[in-house]
């Protein structure tokens, strides 16, 4: 502890940042995997008493991702990197790690660490200037993680992702699912500046109920108008994509306070007050369909009632005859998100058409008017039934090749 503080003194007047994602889970139990990307930061506790908890060991080992915002790594109102909340989550990393779980991290921060070593109000909207920014905000970040970790007994690495790959991860929750789903991870924990999800925006709505359990997230009805801060790039509403992501690959998916990162503790212990938890679906992915969660999406396909109800209720495959829009730069065989006529996104799948060929057909409902578009022979399906996955089914069945 002694250590921590004076690293915290020493560091008191920098601010660092990194970038980076997941590809494999954590070869033993000896490193604690760091992943991250390009943007972030936020707020402020203080240290104290988690490595000499006496915290009884669990039965059972489970694999972790922890999703660190930009709101928890970087003090907003001051503008500095919240080292001491930093050091918390470090912490909590060794106390779980002394535990015997296998925790990854996937963290922001490094764009938010770049504007406040440079002095900018703001983050810049510019793809240029990202990148620039990450370069400056990333090196510091990751030096921080390592001097936090390194003190705990801890060895970090990371993994990139760059500011030009941003539109096919999107923002950092979907990441953190993708990475959970792809090492089969048991939790998923999505820290952030708020405690739980509630039933209606609490800072403007005094009957705001928490939500502590959803067992659902089908059937889930809460309002997600909560915006992601200046600094980063997600909101309640990116939470709630990454907890369809999640369930449907079989992690438990919990939101929860990024100022207490100690009550992810009390939270595996089963503390039912803490956090909003997200359950998985009763019969989980495996195989190829949760590899398929797993894989960067580079575009969106939108679809009209007939083919939503095609494609979720009957379990067909999705033709060009009820596509509306198309979104993306995306090309055969690349993960697409579908979406109903709301823009609400029920599944994902790997597409047989690209971008252009999906655009010039959509609409178009016998194989022949396809293949005139297209040029070549086809059996017509934009995405096969086979290679297409719903993220939350409130019927919680489906195929049987899809489920363990």
């Amino acid at each position: 502890m002694a250590e921590l503080n004076s690293l915290i003194g020493k560091f008191s007047h920098t601010t660092e940042t990194w970038e980076g994602r997941v590809k494999a889970c954590l070869p033993n139990k000896e490193k604690a995997i760091i992943v991250s990307r390009c943007f972030s930061l936020h707020k402020h506790p203080s240290l104290n008493e988690l490595l000499s908890s006496s915290a009884e060991p669990f039965v059972a080992y489970l694999s972790q991702v922890l999703k660190i915002g930009t709101s928890s790594l970087l003090r907003a109102e001051q503008q500095t990197l919240n080292l001491s909340n930093l050091a918390r989550i470090c912490e909590t990393v060794k106390v779980l790690h002394s535990m015997g779980h296998y925790v990854i991290m996937v963290t922001s921060g490094a764009v938010g660490v770049g504007c406040q070593r440079l002095g900018l109000s703001e983050k810049p909207t510019e793809v240029a200037k990202k990148q620039a920014l990450a370069a400056v905000g990333q090196v510091h970040l990751m030096k921080y993680y390592e001097d936090f970790l390194s003190t705990l007994g801890l060895y970090c690495a990371q993994d990139t992702v760059a500011v030009t790959q941003e539109h096919r991860f999107g923002d950092n929750d979907t990441l953190s699912a993708q990475v959970a789903a792809l090492v089969q991870a048991d939790w998923l924990f999505l820290m952030t500046d708020v405690d739980c999800l509630y039933t209606a925006n609490p800072h403007n709505n005094p009957d705001a109920q928490p939500i502590y359990e959803v067992p659902d997230i089908s059937k889930l009805t809460a309002d997600t108008s909560t915006e992601g801060t200046q600094w980063g790039t997600g909101g309640m509403a990116t939470k709630l994509t990454a907890g369809r992501i999640a369930t449907a690959a079989g992690c438990t998916m919990c939101i929860c306070l990024s100022s207490e990162p100690e009550n992810i503790v009390k939270i595996l212990r089963g503390d039912e007050k803490i956090g909003t938890k997200f359950y998985p679906l009763q019969h989980k992915l495996k195989g190829r369909k949760r590899w398929i969660m797993s894989v960067p999406i580079r575009g969106t396909i939108t679809m009209d009632d007939g083919a939503v109800k095609a494609v979720k209720d009957k379990r067909k495959s999705l033709f060009a005859a009820g596509i509306t829009g198309v979104e993306g730069d995306f090309h055969v065989q690349d993960a697409v998100s579908l979406c109903d006529k709301n823009g609400v996104e029920f599944a994902r799948g790997l597409t047989n058409f690209s971008a252009e060929e999906v655009n010039r057909t959509k609409g178009k409902r016998t194989r022949r008017d396809v293949a005139a578009e297209v040029g070549y022979h086809t059996m017509g399906e934009v995405v096969h039934r086979e290679n297409l996955v719903l993220l939350a089914n409130s019927e919680g069945q489906g195929d049987e090749s899809e489920f363990d």
